[in-house]
């Protein structure tokens, strides 16, 4: 059984790319700040092939030893996918340089770390999959999330380059890049703005689910030779 971890793994998107990947017969390692009890269930479904780690990402020098720790103890990891992000929306003019910060390390400074270490157990096995997760914002830019879409358009620019310094030794990296998407957060929009975003999406909206079988899709067989992408799941929005 195959090693993933996951970061942000309590909700949305790193709840569903958990759950396929149980489904698909992965170990799953879920890295969060608090446990959920949406992730409590799906441990309690299948017990064998999901963990549970507490952690926040944004600690930089505490990853090194959580690598060990997790290769230690559900090891080799055969998959990274890193979810975890944070989006503070605001003008950049009058936005809090902490809130900055907040962004980059979170969304750019903790994949870029948490990949490193991780990536040294594949590199010694010869075999990997990283799967980094974006946004339409990276190419299509919103306003007041300038911050934001720097973050993970630089993610992206990481993932091209990387592919190539691992792409020889049969590792991939790969980016999903989600759109707006049918969660309790969108819903909560409502009004006139829901309603746009929604008529830009010519299949709509997608759910959580779609974006993590983008994900599992990478992961699985036929993603083995995929590496340096950005699979677009937005309902057609960018189209």
């Amino acid at each position: 059984m195959k090693t993933v971890v996951i970061t942000g793994v309590s909700r949305g998107l790193g709840l569903a790319t958990g759950q396929r990947l149980v489904a698909d017969g992965f170990k799953v390692v879920g890295l969060s700040r608090s446990l959920s009890a949406e992730y409590q269930a799906l441990i309690d479904s299948a017990p064998q092939q999901v963990v549970f780690w507490p952690c926040d990402v944004t600690a930089l020098d505490r990853i090194p030893d959580l690598a060990r720790e997790i290769n230690r103890g559900h090891g080799p990891v055969f998959g990274l996918v890193n979810n975890a992000g944070i989006g503070l929306d605001g003008v950049l003019a009058t936005m809090h340089q902490a809130d900055i910060e907040t962004v980059i390390r979170t969304n750019l400074l903790a994949p870029i770390t948490l990949t490193k270490y991780l990536s040294r157990t594949m590199l010694a096995h010869g075999e990997g999959r990283i799967v980094n997760i974006t946004s339409i914002i990276a190419s299509t830019g919103f306003h007041g999330l300038s911050v934001y879409a720097a973050s993970k358009a630089a993610l992206e620019g990481f993932t091209r380059s990387l592919s190539r310094e691992l792409g020889k030794l049969r590792i991939t990296v790969n980016c999903v890049a989600p759109g707006y998407m049918e969660t309790e957060m969108t819903r909560r929009l409502g009004g006139d703005k829901l309603d746009s975003i929604r008529r830009r999406a010519p299949l709509g909206l997608p759910r959580p689910a779609d974006a993590a079988g983008a994900v599992a899709y990478l992961l699985g067989p036929d993603g083995a030779q995929i590496t340096g992408a950005v699979i677009t799941v937005d309902g057609g929005s960018t189209a």
